[in-house]
């Protein structure tokens, strides 16, 4: 069965997730032997899927790699004080092979922790990383023709971008290091040829084997692939007829219609990933407007088609991004959240956040600080992600709603409003995207059906004791009175009553 529409997603660093578990349960656990009533902890969170982050085999060399640059041990140390090398295990994007590791038990152990996510109405999400292998990935001895390769003079010229790949059975090879053209290459990686027919060869073959273990993959960096920017970062001008995720996706899906495909894109391509095949995309664009911008600025994002915002995946945190409650703030982060889980797409939640942790954690390490969980952050993921879960918000009718200035002309760019329709059910959700100024204002509704009551009942789902009758002829007529502080935010219920 396929995802809900507007699907909830929970990723979860899975070694420092077991590394907690273990020792929580005063054993060592694998993805086998997690416990029952953890399942039923997730089942309680109302998500749909869970990615498991980090599931592949880490690289030795790779890890020797992250055990000794020093710009890594400052932030090791900042996030992990007394961080210790058995507790620097090496880069999940640095593959070395894509086989679940063995410290998670293998791949019988995953099948049996995906068996019981299903049980529980939930589906499993892994991760693919398209641009590049480990150092030591078996492509450097069995598929050099899929990697960039570089003679021994390019890559003395070049150390920072070249490498001579250190399986003995390479035969003395040399590699380019996987890069994202504006930042220095990934010295723990090899450089994936996404114009080479082999790459797409073993890619297809890698996603399909992948899709026997899975539901769906999360593509790290997807749009390192697309034609005019490997072409522009590799310097390659001569392009293939085909895109690479056109090829690749739909070979997979030729064995495996149902699998989803999620990619993490940035450079505002996620309509060019959309069209490639993918599903799914990361929404940074919205994350960063939220983040950095203006209430206009967010409001005009979000006036995009409903058919493209179905596809975006929303976040106010992830593995890359640092935690919501340091970057947003407790008020901003709520809001933002709310924001984020109540618009069609995909909400991505992150371990950790529903706690409000603040310590971003490399993705190098497989453990982390003790932070007490924040009682509020908890109270208020609790009562968000009930109300998201109901059907309303998965198979209900989404519409922007206008919002008008009252007499005097109040200023009320910061409030944004939408409805969810579904029947005679409806929910009305308000928010102020300004940081630091209340806004006033008249929230239009324009619903015809709201015409077959004499009035109407908001209740706010965050707090009951705000309800309130509104009579139908003045909502019609002169709309919804809103007034929010900073960040404020009101998810209102409605219920007609009796003429």
């Amino acid at each position: 069965m396929p995802l809900r529409r507007n699907p909830l997603l929970y990723e979860i660093n899975t070694w420092v997730w077991l590394n907690d578990l273990s020792q929580r349960y005063q054993r060592p656990l694998t993805l086998e032997t997690v416990p029952d009533e953890v399942f039923d902890e997730l089942a309680a969170l109302h998500m749909d899927a869970i990615w498991l982050m980090g599931i592949w085999q880490r690289s030795p060399h790779g890890r020797q790699v992250a055990r000794h640059l020093n710009f890594l041990l400052e932030e090791y140390r900042r996030a992990l004080p007394s961080v210790s090398q058995e507790q620097i295990i090496g880069s999940p994007y640095a593959v070395y092979r894509y086989e679940v590791d063995p410290h998670y038990g293998g791949r019988e152990a995953l099948a049996a922790f995906r068996q019981k996510l299903a049980a529980h109405g939930m589906k499993l999400i892994l991760d693919y990383v398209p641009n590049h292998v480990a150092i030591d990935h078996d492509w450097t001895v069995e598929a050099p023709d899929a990697l960039i390769e570089v003679s021994a003079e390019q890559a003395a010229a070049q150390p920072g971008m070249y490498f001579a790949a250190p399986r003995p059975e390479a035969n003395g090879r040399y590699f380019a290091h996987g890069r994202d053209p504006y930042f220095p290459a990934w010295s723990d990686t090899t450089q994936v040829d996404a114009f080479a027919p082999r790459a797409r060869q073993v890619t297809r073959e890698t996603l399909n084997t992948i899709a026997q273990q899975c539901d769906g993959v999360r593509c790290d960096m997807a749009m390192l692939l697309v034609s005019r920017i490997f072409s522009s970062t590799w310097q390659r001008p001569e392009l293939p007829t085909q895109e690479f995720w056109v090829e690749v996706i739909g070979g997979v899906r030729a064995q495996h219609p149902d699998f989803l495909f999620m990619a993490e894109v940035y450079w505002d391509m996620e309509a060019d990933l959309l069209a490639h095949g993918f599903d799914y995309a990361y929404d940074k664009r919205l994350y960063d407007r939220l983040l950095h911008e203006s209430p206009s600025s967010v409001r005009d994002h979000l006036t995009a088609a409903l058919s493209y915002q179905r596809h975006m995946v929303r976040f106010t945190e992830n593995h890359d991004e640092a935690r919501a409650m340091a970057s947003f703030g407790r008020a901003r982060g709520q809001m933002a959240a709310l924001l984020s889980a109540t618009l069609p797409g995909m909400t991505l939640f992150y371990e950790g956040q529903l706690e409000g942790r603040r310590v971003k954690l490399p993705v190098q390490l497989g453990a982390r600080p003790y932070e007490p969980a924040d009682a509020e952050t908890v109270a208020f993921y609790q009562a968000l992600l009930a109300e998201v879960n109901a059907d309303i918000y998965h198979a209900g009718v989404f519409t922007l709603l206008g919002v008008l200035p009252l007499n005097g002309g109040s200023h009320t760019e910061p409030l944004f409003a939408y409805t969810w329709a579904q029947g005679a059910e409806r929910r009305v959700v308000v928010v102020n995207l300004s940081r630091d100024s209340a806004a006033q204002g008249r929230v239009m509704l324009g619903d015809p059906a709201l015409g077959g009551a004499a009035a109407w009942r908001f209740t706010d789902a965050f707090n009951t004791a705000d309800s309130f009758l509104v009579p139908t002829d003045s909502l019609l007529t002169g709309g919804l009175y809103a007034s929010l502080p900073p960040n404020g935010y009101k998810v209102y219920h409605l219920a007609a009553a009796e003429r």
